[in-house]
């Protein structure tokens, strides 16, 4: 059978899969006062921070249209599966589900399966690299979802970043409770429980922080050999290398991967921010 993945613009690829026609990344629209770009492969993350860092109007983006997931359903393969950021940060978990029963309505029943990640960034990666490897092992659709399922609910995210205004300002960090002054340059560790945001724990200093972030996933993770690590970072790949090697020091994985975050990802991670995905 035939299969195609497709995730949202908050979900990166490896540069070997970015045009791999399996894959296909439905792009979110980010705003920054009156500039508004598409979340595709044309995305600055350069100019981007630069306009963000000189904008005093909080960074917003916007969930792609059922429409532009139709298209993406339009396809000849198969099995679809559809990757979304967490339904608690955006509408593009609805937006896709409504493309999905569009789909049906005009052309008749498919095997379309939408997940919302209760993650972003390299969590929806994760997901989708998963379907994709129990695809090629020639795994039936409806297992295959309940697998995804499962891996879902188990799987773990954690982020360090420099500034958590654009999360605050947009209103996704209601669930933490602890705010540090940033005078005292003391940097929360982050996490989610079902897709909403909570803080961890907390260290002096960025390096700190990343180390507590790194010993705090390993300490919360199951069966690290058989399960590939993800690192995603906003314009500091010297971080993610560091959470990477101290990670390495104390754990086996599968396979490590470290990407630069994308636009959405860019947007809330803001310069500086590092997610980790287990």
């Amino acid at each position: 059978m035939s299969f195609k993945i497709v995730l949202d613009s908050c979900g990166e690829l490896p540069e070997q899969y970015q045009h791999d026609e399996r894959f296909q990344r439905v792009p979110l629209q980010l705003i920054v006062g009156d500039y508004q770009v598409a979340d595709d492969e044309n995305f600055n993350q350069t100019e981007f921070l630069q306009k963000v860092a000189a904008t005093e109007t909080c960074a917003k983006s916007a969930c792609p249209s059922p429409e532009s997931y139709m298209e993406a359903y339009r396809t000849k393969a198969d099995h679809v599966y559809v990757v979304t950021l967490s339904s608690h940060l955006s509408g593009s978990y609805n937006s896709a589900v409504l493309a999905k029963n569009l789909y049906v309505e005009q052309y008749g029943e498919k095997d379309i399966y939408v997940c919302d990640s209760l993650s972003a960034s390299v969590g929806e990666t994760q997901i989708g690299f998963l379907a994709m490897k129990m695809e090629e092992q020639g795994l039936p659709f409806d297992e295959i979802v309940k697998k995804l399922e499962e891996y879902r609910d188990g799987m773990h995210t954690y982020f360090v970043l420099d500034n958590l205004e654009t999360l605050r300002k947009n209103g996704r960090m209601s669930a933490v409770k602890a705010f540090v002054a940033s005078t005292l340059n003391i940097k929360p560790v982050m996490g989610a429980i079902a897709g909403v945001i909570i803080q961890k724990g907390q260290a002096i200093g960025i390096k700190k922080a990343l180390m507590k972030m790194a010993d705090t996933a390993l300490a919360e993770a199951i069966d690290t050999k058989n399960k590939p690590l993800f690192i995603s970072h906003c314009n500091c790949p010297e971080r993610a290398q560091m959470v990477k090697e101290r990670m390495e020091s104390k754990e086996e994985f599968a396979y490590v991967e470290i990407l630069d975050t994308a636009g959405v990802s860019s947007m809330y991670a803001n310069d500086g921010g590092v997610i980790v995905t287990l």
